[in-house]
């Protein structure tokens, strides 16, 4: 069990040296083009520029071994990036059900992708399938053929299709020994679902490269638990990221308040909806305990209401003086925020974005060094963040 020790957590709230950035909506794409002044952070001078824009609620940006950008739509679409910033959709996705939070969520390349043999170029999406009853959160791989698409293969699907159309979780990361990770939500109607082991909901998995299941995972001798379920009790994880030390950390939704960063380790119950340091929507009154035997305290309380999405480990010498920490995107908080780690404990957060650029849906840090985000907006735009040259 980890608690998370507020009073050791030193905040470092910056005021942003930001003047007004010129984001003008616009239908297409644009080219790549400065969008502010330089932000003072408390280690790095950076800037933003805008790579792309034009996206209808774009998810997630994976990146090509030639310099070009995959983002994919939550209507479905995706896209292929120039350098330049235009871009065009790729035909021969499956039909998603974009109803309310679903449609086509992250994307990430094959560990082995572009190595030449051409076996390994398949793009990994997870998406909402459609079904009679509502729809599941699924997992399905598309052959990368030059420029266009080839075969779909559909590779896993939740359980049971179910509605609203919300808390599809739906991140995907490759852990060290080549199987993935992938983050199913509770799916919003039921909390109590995240802590059914029969259930898919509320909860990752752990599938091999093809769909398989692990001989190792955590509950394939426990024959009333699913043998794909790596966690239980996650409520809904939009961050996802496998450290270059193998750990795998998460930033997840809670309801009002209660936002968690956590570390996750197998066969572990983070304790959604019975463990929350979230409040009730309407009343505002808390919704579980604080902690209880046998589940998994956050590792960090965002406090705020930050609405996680998006979450990336820095390295390399571009950001030298951010090595090791986490950069975590939030949605209707509109921020950036950089944390620093010992161990598996949260010692520092920056502010470095506070709704300079809207909501922020998806951090990953490009083959080029630099941060990319990409914003949640019926015209949503792709940002790189690089620092900013010296005097």
């Amino acid at each position: 069990m980890h608690n998370t020790n507020k009073a050791y957590i030193t905040f470092r709230w910056l005021t942003l040296g930001f003047t007004a950035l010129c984001l003008a909506a616009g239908a297409g794409n644009a080219q790549a083009g400065p969008v502010g002044d330089v932000i003072k952070t408390e280690h790095i001078d950076v800037t933003l520029e805008r790579v792309a824009k034009g996206f209808e609620h774009p998810w997630a940006v994976a990146f090509l071994p030639d310099g070009r950008y995959l983002v994919s739509e939550r209507n479905g679409q995706l896209n292929l990036v120039e350098e330049d910033g235009q871009s065009r959709v790729l035909e021969g996705m499956p039909r998603v059900n974009h109803h309310g939070q679903g449609g086509l969520l992250d994307i990430v390349l094959h560990r082995d992708f572009g190595d030449g043999s051409g076996e390994h170029d398949w793009i990994y999406f997870t998406w909402s399938k459609p079904d009679d009853s509502g729809s599941r959160s699924a997992l399905s791989r598309v052959k990368w053929q030059g420029d266009a698409l080839g075969d779909v293969e559909h590779l896993f699907e939740q359980d049971r299709a179910s509605g609203p159309g919300r808390h599809y979780g739906s991140r995907i990361a490759w852990l060290t020994d080549g199987t993935l990770l992938m983050s199913i939500g509770d799916r919003g109607s039921d909390p109590s679902r995240a802590q059914a082991s029969d259930d898919h909901a509320g909860s990752t998995v752990r599938l091999t490269e093809t769909g398989d299941v692990p001989d190792d995972n955590p509950f394939v001798d426990d024959a009333g638990t699913l043998d794909e379920i790596y966690t239980l009790g996650n409520r809904n994880i939009q961050g996802l990221v496998v450290r270059h030390n193998g750990d795998a950390w998460a930033s997840e939704h809670g309801p009002l308040t209660g936002d968690e960063l956590n570390l996750l380790e197998p066969g572990n119950n983070y304790g959604w909806p019975e463990v929350t340091l979230g409040n009730d929507y309407a009343t505002n009154e808390p919704i579980g305990e604080n902690s209880l035997p046998g589940m998994a305290d956050p590792h960090y309380d965002f406090e705020i209401r930050f609405a996680p999405s998006g979450l990336a480990e820095v390295s390399g010498d571009t950001f030298a003086a951010w090595e090791g920490n986490l950069l975590a995107g939030g949605l209707s908080s509109e921020m950036l925020l950089r944390l620093t780690l010992d161990g598996d404990q949260v010692t520092e957060s920056e502010r470095l974005l506070e709704g300079q650029i809207g909501r922020i849906r998806d951090v990953r840090q490009g083959p080029d060094g630099a941060i990319y985000l990409l914003t949640d907006d019926s015209q949503g735009s792709l940002y790189r963040l690089l620092p900013a040259a010296q005097p």
